[in-house]
């Protein structure tokens, strides 16, 4: 089986590299991070450590593969395990255009065995956990039947992991942006889908939100997956290894987390990173916090600085004591 994870933090891309997914464990050191989805040709030609290089501390971590063509995805899978990766995901649910001229993404949905091919040529060289992403249907798929038959396909080959955004994806007249809003949600497909198949491991994604929704769904699903409102909302995992995984945190303030992740930049910026590149996916911390827009316009302003955060800490020390 693979790894027990209840809660985890969807790939999404330009948002969810090492920098951020660094700053998310920070604040929950159970919830499964998720890399951005990464091809296989540009792992295979690429610059393979900008593109899989991480913290230690990330882990649990999951590895976001995009492509079709088998011997790829194996030699992915493979080099996946060679760097340390927990497990590997093939994305069979992004709509986007770029994705769809590689014959991957949501769909993959019209060729269950090709995904079923690709998952058993990464088993056989690699140990790690193989798991898919898809959605409940894609175009004209419009049957539940269809839905059973992509699961029933890919989990012969071995996947044991499904994680299933509940919308279906439109892959012409809808843009990615609209894909994740526009198409009904039908969480009913997902739960039906854990009963049909009780020895998979199910998750869900798509609309939620709150914490409180994610336990809901753990009534009925294995784990939950929350992408955009983590990033807009980040200290809402403070209270995930609590609320989901019953251990105790020791996080006690936004600025607690604040100094960590400002620490971790010092090392990155002494390495050539620049300070934006990290500090643009912290702009949701004070979310919800009075002083949380005078927060984002430190962080917008084109020079910004560690020395900048660090009076923006004393200030808001001052601002609790008065």
């Amino acid at each position: 089986m693979s790894y027990p994870h209840k809660f985890s933090v969807a790939p999404m891309m330009d948002w969810t590299d090492r920098h951020c997914r660094y700053f998310y464990r920070l604040m929950s050191k159970h919830t499964q991070l998720y890399t951005e989805m990464i091809t296989t040709k540009a792992i295979l030609h690429g610059d393979q450590a900008r593109l899989l290089d991480y913290h230690q501390d990330e882990h649990p971590l999951t590895l976001q593969l995009g492509g079709s063509n088998t011997d790829e995805m194996a030699r992915c899978a493979k080099i996946a395990q060679d760097w340390g990766y927990d497990e590997v995901n093939i994305n069979a649910g992004c709509p986007s255009d770029r994705v769809q001229s590689g014959s991957f993404g949501a769909c993959l949905m019209n060729t269950p065995q090709v995904v079923a091919d690709c998952v058993d040529a990464m088993k056989q060289v690699s140990n790690l956990s193989i798991t898919v992403k898809s959605r409940i249907g894609v175009d004209d798929m419009e049957s539940y039947d269809e839905l059973t038959n992509f699961i029933s396909l890919v989990e012969k080959s071995g996947c044991d992991t499904f994680i299933i955004h509940a919308r279906k994806a439109w892959l012409k007249g809808l843009s990615p942006k609209e894909n994740r809003t526009v198409p009904p949600l039908n969480y009913d497909w997902v739960y039906q889908i854990k009963q049909d198949f009780p020895s998979l491991t199910i998750g869900i994604n798509g609309g939620i939100n709150h914490l409180e929704d994610a336990c809901k769904h753990l009534e009925k699903v294995d784990s939950v997956m929350l992408g955009r409102a983590v990033y807009h909302q980040p200290y809402l995992l403070t209270d995930v290894d609590e609320i989901i995984y019953h251990q105790s945190s020791s996080i006690t303030s936004r600025e607690q987390v604040l100094l960590s992740f400002i620490d971790y930049m010092k090392v990155q910026s002494q390495q050539g990173v620049p300070i934006r590149a990290m500090t643009r996916h912290i702009l949701g911390l004070y979310h919800g916090q009075k002083n949380a827009k005078k927060f984002k316009r430190l962080l917008s302003g084109s020079s910004v600085t560690l020395d900048h955060l660090y009076e923006w800490l004393d200030f808001t020390v001052q601002s609790k004591l008065n």
